[in-house]
C-alpha cells in the first residue's frame, strides 16, 4: 500500500485589494505522507467536499487589526484554509480514528493536517446528506441560528427582513422565522432567487434589489408597519435603509457585509441617528463564538429536516480545480444557495 500521495493545494498568490481574481489563487502539487508520525496528535483528512463562504475574501487582505478577531488572516504563498467535510485517514488523536468522518476547517487541498480544536465536530449523523455538513448542519446552519435565536430572540407574529436571502444562511433564517410563525420578506439579486425565496422557502415577499430604484420604498412596500428583526448579510445602502423602516426596540444581527468586503473605502452609513430614536439593537457577531452549542442546534434542526419541514439548496461544482471561480463568483452573486465543491465522493 502507498505510503505517500500526491496533494493538489490551493495557495493564495499575495495579499488582495479589491475584487479577487482566479489569478490570485494558484495550484501547487506537493507529496503528502498517508502516516502521522508517531506520537504526533494531528489528524490526517482526505477532503470530500470544500465550502465556499463570504469571510473568506476578508481572510485574503492584508493583515487588519480591525478583522484579526473574526478570523486570522491568509498566508501568501501558503494554502487557504476553510470549512469542509473530510475523511479521516490516519490519526495520532484520541478522539479520531480511521474512517471517521468529520467537518471544521481544513487547508484547500486533496488531503489536509489538522490539529483538531474547537472548530471540528465528528459527524454521527450520516442519514442525512454530507454535503449539508458545509451549510445546513455545518457553520452557515449555526451561523443562521445563533444570529437568529440568540441575537435576535424572535417572538410570534413579528416581521423579519433578510438580506442575500438565497444564500448559505439567508435562506435557513427565513425558513426558521417562518417557523417561529413570523412575517418575512427578503431580498435577493436575481428573478431566480426571488423566485426561490417564495415558492420554495417559503418567504411571504422577496424582492430583487437589483431592479428597485428605491430601497426605502421597496421596504416601506413589504412592511408598512415596519421590521421587527433584520439578518444582516450586506451593509451598505440596504442598512441604511432597513434603519429607517426598523419598529421601536427593533433588534438587527449583523452576520456580513458582502457589499464592502471588495471596497477600499467601504460605504458610510448615514441613518444612524434612528438607532437612537427607535432605541435599535445591533450587534454583530462570529458563529464560533456560539460553536459551544452545536449540540443543542442539532437537536433543533436534525427533526425539521427529517420530517421535510426545511429545506436547503446548494450550488455544486464538481473538482477541485474548479474551486477558485466558485469561491471567487459569490462576490459576483454567480451562486444560486450554498456554493460548496465536490473534491472526492469517497
Amino acid at each position: 500500500m502507498a505510503t505517500t500521495a500526491t496533494n493538489k493545494q490551493v495557495i493564495l498568490r499575495d495579499y488582495v485589494t479589491g475584487f479577487p481574481k482566479e489569478s490570485d489563487l494558484i495550484f501547487t502539487d506537493s507529496t503528502i505522507d498517508l502516516k502521522i508520525p508517531a506520537g504526533s496528535k494531528t489528524v490526517l483528512v482526505k477532503i470530500l467536499y470544500l465550502s465556499c463562504d463570504p469571510y473568506m475574501r476578508i481572510r485574503m487582505g492584508k493583515p487588519d487589526p480591525g478583522t484579526a478577531a473574526l478570523a486570522q488572516g491568509y498566508t501568501p504563498g501558503e494554502p487557504i484554509n476553510g470549512f469542509s467535510v473530510s475523511k479521516v485517514i490516519d490519526s495520532g488523536h484520541p478522539d479520531y480514528k480511521k474512517g471517521d468522518l468529520l467537518w471544521g476547517l481544513v487547508g484547500w487541498g486533496e488531503y489536509s493536517v489538522i490539529t483538531p480544536n474547537f472548530s471540528h465536530f465528528k459527524i454521527q449523523h450520516t442519514d442525512v446528506p454530507l454535503s449539508y455538513y458545509t451549510g445546513l448542519l455545518g457553520m452557515p446552519g449555526m451561523t443562521a441560528y445563533a444570529g437568529f435565536y440568540e441575537i435576535c430572540a424572535p417572538k410570534k407574529g413579528e416581521t423579519v427582513f433578510v438580506s442575500a436571502a438565497s444564500g448559505a444562511v439567508g435562506q435557513l433564517v427565513g425558513q426558521f422565522a417562518k417557523i417561529m410563525g413570523c412575517y418575512v420578506v427578503g431580498s435577493a439579486g436575481s428573478k431566480e432567487k426571488v423566485d426561490l425565496l417564495k415558492n420554495k422557502f417559503g418567504f411571504d415577499e422577496a424582492f430583487n434589489y437589483k431592479e428597485e430604484q428605491d430601497l426605502n420604498a421597496a421596504l416601506k412596500r413589504c412592511f408598512p408597519e415596519g421590521i421587527d428583526v433584520y439578518f444582516e448579510n450586506v451593509g451598505g445602502k440596504m442598512l441604511d435603509a432597513v434603519l429607517l423602516n426598523m419598529k421601536l426596540h427593533g433588534r438587527i444581527a449583523v452576520c456580513g457585509m458582502i457589499s464592502q468586503y471588495n471596497l477600499e473605502d467601504q460605504e458610510g452609513v448615514h441613518n444612524l441617528a434612528t438607532v437612537i430614536y427607535k432605541r435599535i439593537r445591533i450587534q454583530g457577531f462570529v458563529v464560533a463564538d456560539y460553536f459551544d452549542k452545536y449540540l443543542k442546534f442539532l437537536d433543533f434542526v436534525l427533526p425539521y429536516i427529517r420530517e421535510g419541514k426545511i429545506t436547503y439548496v446548494e450550488d455544486v461544482v464538481e473538482g477541485l480545480e474548479n474551486g477558485p471561480s466558485a469561491l471567487l463568483g459569490l462576490f459576483h452573486g454567480k451562486n444560486v444557495g450554498k456554493q460548496l465543491i465536490v473534491v472526492a465522493r469517497e
